[in-house]
């Protein structure tokens, strides 16, 4: 694999200092990728679930002047990220808030388990009671958005550095936590964004550098875009989602902020997404190109050189007024920006009684200044310390339990007795004694690993500590609070040794212990030299336990057979109820369900060259080809026939369980291509006036007082009455992109309609009802997974990974000894179609062909098939890998 060396990131105060420097050229784009110009933007409001919010949109937007469009494209005020307002028409400014996990920046919320702990559960209700507590948590904080869920990145690079925000390694895992999140949010007002698209895997170099470098480009061939990264997006727009971000990259050679076959062709046309589009905090390169792009909203509205010069700058404001008032922006566009905008604020119901924002993310004190950002600023209120956790601790802890993977438990020698000799080791057992929240945005690895560092993280209310939960439950408990294995008296063979590692990561915006976001430094390997701990551990007791909490895979080889290693757990990333959730499974309280969101390789060499992390000698742009194509994580290993240390949607129990008594019905006729799209409906955006406004709509107000270093979207009298002369006089002589066109399509994209595409791939082409047994015998009850993986039929011509997951489902109840359960699995048109890049149209290869779904506890687990064309199924069958 390759990684990265030399040069590893430069800081933005650095970059802001050269900006006057020569961009140096990228590397050269591979033949063939090509992010191909798609123009002008589709206009929203043509689908029905979204039919009355447009219509009250557009007769807001239809009474604002220009520079009251503009406004309401970017922002600044107490929240992470704002809108502008119109207060004269009743529409406030907007607060955008971070993270995935919790209300960042600032206090009483709850700090939930993170997004892969979320996947390890494999529990869509539990996905979706999450979500329903976070939408309560922003909307009582007065947060308008959610800035989650995350399900880009995919976890395509198993080093990647904030693959733990998101779900894990497979397509339909992200997009159905990802959607069970959404409707959770969405359900409480809260508008969820989902992000970021597409090919966000790495966080080196993701970033457009000022004037220095570009951001590396990921370039994905179309099968792969639709297959696999575009997927999880395609269910969040079914899912009804309001908002989408781009990432910080380029994507096939174009930057994501201003890619026009991404926003416009794929989300806003293909996908029939009614929302809107936004940045990545200073993403934004351009000013009309961005626009014409289909970007609807810039954050924070303005960019790097805001800092240097003092002045500030932004793409958008004032030069986005400029360049509609001299026609280098189509008026539509601007009123199509306008409108999603407010669309999506009425389509969550946030025009009744929303609260407004009642925290800053500026300051933890009461009061703090009324306009963040102004260098000099009257004060007041702005931290009304509202507590919002409610009692979402207890979904909180359960997530985090439920995710629990127990890898290993030789001669079941889990659970624990409460009498048991207990010497605990590892840092991670217990809370960081410098406090739980003394690194700023979590960016250290000191104490319990609860969560990554980054945008992505939130302040601790509390945080529950596996040492102190193992203090209250057992008698006989000695820590050992380091890293290296200290002396100790000599053990009996009954004591057992629990170790305590971690792995940690984030986002680039900080470097911890040498690495970069990315875990480009540490690799797979635990840190704070994890695995020699647990060997010296493995000499002197004769009974360990490994406890992981793990942004992600970890390598285990040299001490996962050591015969004293009884048991291996990986805890993920539980949040702040680190503690009880963790020892209740150790103790048999519960028995663990959770199963592994990615597969755990036997080395890293394991995956493909393809996925390592890429770098540069020089500042030229990286080309990170994706020639791996639709091979990743487990997909890979099977086609390669390498065998994981521990496969994808591994997990044991204390349970006993087995499959049988299945059956498979088909639901819907399948043909090779779906029944035709509907026809697309006129927009109502197309009835608000597209004329070039008069230049007094942009003039500053008679008497406005500026806040200095604020950007406005108005614009001094001479510049607006300038720029207007342009306009009028069709002057503008703006360089438009190739192919750019300010006609709206009458053609529209065969698979594409509203809510995620063609509406008839959502169509359930199957059912299969599957039968869970906990043996009568077996010692514990649990819940168990069910997980159910497509092989494509011997009859297809067309190149498939060896079996894919499409469906998982799990017990309401833990199942008793001798108790069973039915649960069941469903599979779309969708999930047994592939992308026919040439067609540009979902496929089902061989619609009269055996299709074959696996069901089972694991992608090497399936002893239970059902097959399409016969509508039969066996059980205790040898699954296909």
């Amino acid at each position: 694999m390759e990684f990265p060396s030399g040069l590893r990131s430069l800081s933005l105060i650095l970059l802001a200092g050269t900006a006057s420097s020569a961009l140096l050229p990228r590397d050269p784009v591979p033949e063939g990728i090509v992010a191909a110009p798609y123009y002008p933007t589709p206009y929203g409001g043509w689908d029905d679930d979204w039919a009355d919010s447009y219509e009250k949109a557009v007769n807001l937007v239809s009474q604002m002047t220009l520079a009251e469009k503009v406004n309401i494209t970017a922002g600044t005020g107490p929240c992470v990220g704002n809108t502008g307002s119109v207060l004269r028409l009743g529409f406030p400014q907007l607060c955008l808030q971070d993270g995935p996990l919790g209300v960042r920046t600032t206090d009483n919320i709850t700090a939930f388990p993170a997004g892969i702990t979320t996947g390890a559960t494999f529990n869509k209700d539990l996905m979706y009671e999450r979500g329903v507590a976070l939408g309560e948590e922003f909307k009582g904080k007065g947060a308008n958005f959610y800035l989650g869920p995350t399900v880009g990145p995919l976890g395509r690079k198993p080093r990647g550095g904030r693959n733990w925000e998101g779900f894990g390694a497979d397509p339909a895992l992200q997009a159905k936590a990802g959607a069970q999140t959404i409707k959770g949010v969405q359900e409480q007002g809260v508008i969820a964004t989902v992000k970021h698209v597409i090919g966000n895997e790495q966080e080196l170099y993701r970033m457009y550098q000022v004037n220095v470098q570009q951001a590396y480009s990921s370039n994905i061939d179309d099968r792969a875009v639709h297959e696999l990264y575009l997927w999880p997006f395609a269910e969040a727009v079914h899912a009804g989602v309001g908002s989408i971000m781009t990432s910080y990259n380029a994507v096939n050679g174009s930057a994501a902020s201003q890619n026009s076959y991404v926003i416009n062709g794929l989300l806003k046309d293909e996908l029939g997404f009614q929302g809107l589009v936004m940045t990545d905090w200073l993403a934004q390169i351009s000013g009309v190109a961005s626009a014409l792009s289909g970007l609807d909203l810039s954050m924070p509205g303005d960019t790097v050189g805001n800092n240097v010069p003092l002045f500030g700058y932004s793409n958008w404001m004032y030069e986005l007024t400029r360049s509609v008032l001299n026609g280098s922006v189509p008026v539509d566009r601007l009123n199509d920006m306008a409108t999603r905008v407010v669309a999506t604020w009425y389509q969550l119901g946030q025009d009744k009684d929303y609260p407004p924002p009642n925290f800053s993310s500026n300051t933890a004190d009461p009061e703090g200044p009324l306009y963040p950002g102004a260098l000099f600023s009257p004060t007041g209120v702005v931290n009304q310390y509202v507590n919002v956790q409610a009692d979402h601790k207890v979904v909180a802890k359960q997530v985090a339990q439920e995710a629990i993977t127990l890898l290993k438990n030789n001669g079941s020698f889990l659970p624990l007795s409460t009498s048991s000799s207990l010497s605990v080791f590892g840092t991670d057992a217990q809370a960081d004694s410098q406090g739980v929240n003394s690194c700023t945005d979590k960016s250290c690895n000191r104490g319990t690993l609860g969560m990554g560092w980054g945008s992505g993280s939130a302040n601790y209310p509390y945080l529950d500590d596996p040492i102190s939960s193992l203090k209250r439950k057992a008698a006989n408990v000695t820590q050992y609070d380091t890293d290296k294995f200290p002396d100790v008296p000599a053990p009996t063979s009954d004591d057992v040794a629990i170790v305590f590692v971690t792995s940690d990561a984030g986002e680039n915006s900080y470097t911890v212990e040498d690495n970069h976001g990315d875990r480009d430094a540490d690799g797979l390997a635990l840190w704070h030299g994890g695995d020699d701990l647990i060997q010296k551990a493995a000499e002197t007791y004769s009974n360990v336990v490994v406890v992981i909490h793990t942004v992600g895979p970890v390598t285990m080889e040299s001490w996962i057979d050591l015969e004293a290693v009884k048991a291996v757990l990986v805890a993920h990333l539980p949040g702040q109820e680190a503690g009880d959730s963790l020892t209740e499974v150790l103790y048999g309280e519960t028995s663990p369900s959770g199963h592994l969101p990615y597969s755990i390789p036997v080395s890293e060499d394991d995956y493909p060259e393809s996925v390592g992390l890429k770098s540069t000698p020089t500042l030229s742009q990286i080309q990170d080809t994706y020639t791996e194509g639709l091979y990743v994580d487990y997909r890979h290993l099977n086609k390669q026939g390498t065998k994981p240390r521990f496969a994808f949607g591994h997990g044991l129990s204390y349970a006993n369980f087995s499959f049988g008594n299945a059956s498979i019905t088909r639901v819907t006729e399948l043909s090779t291509t779906p029944p035709a799209r509907p026809s697309k409906p006129a927009s109502p955006v197309a009835d608000l006036n597209a004329t070039i406004p008069v230049a007094a709509e942009a003039y500053y107000p008679d008497g406005f007082d500026r806040i200095w270093r604020y950007l406005y979207s108005w614009l001094p009298t001479a510049e607006a009455d300038a720029a207007y002369a342009a306009g009028a006089d069709n002057k503008t002589t703006y360089p438009y992109p190739a192919g750019y066109s300010p006609t709206q399509r009458t053609d529209a994209p065969v698979a594409g309609g509203p809510g995620g595409g063609n509406p008839a791939l959502w169509d359930t082409a199957y059912t299969v009802r599957v039968t869970v047994t906990n043996d009568a015998s077996a010692a514990h009850g649990g819940k168990a997974v069910a997980q159910a993986y497509v092989q494509y039929p011997s009859e297809s011509d067309v190149d498939t990974p060896v079996i894919q997951l499409r469906d998982f489902a799990k017990t309401a109840e833990p199942l008793a000894p001798g108790e069973s359960a039915t649960l069941e699995l469903a599979l779309s048109r969708k999930d047994l179609s592939v992308w026919d890049a040439v067609a540009q149209n979902w496929v089902v290869p061989a619609p009269d062909g055996r299709y074959a779904v696996w069901v089972g506890a694991a992608s090497d687990d399936t002893p239970v098939v059902c097959y399409t064309g016969t509508l039969e199924c066996e059980a205790g069958v040898a699954g296909p890998v």
